[in-house]
């Protein structure tokens, strides 16, 4: 993933992500906090987030992203 990451621009980086058939379905993805640490920045990760109405949560390292606007209930 490090080679990719040099040669991956941010709005590629994104393009991706929500153009899995799940984020298009307004299903989840996850992703490597890390990952998007590294290529996007939380600061502008959360910015896009709120741009499309989805939510996320955090857990163990990764991102949990719902790709709808529906309320998020944590249950236990």
């Amino acid at each position: 993933m490090t080679e990719l990451a040099e040669i991956v621009t941010p709005e590629q980086w994104l393009r991706h992500i929500f153009s899995a058939r799940a984020a298009a379905e307004g299903g989840i993805v996850r992703r490597k906090v890390r990952d998007v640490e590294r290529l996007l920045g939380r600061q502008n990760f959360e910015r896009e987030l709120r741009r499309r109405g989805f939510h996320a949560v955090e857990n163990a390292g990764q991102f949990v992203i719902f790709c709808n606007n529906e309320p998020v209930r944590v249950l236990c």
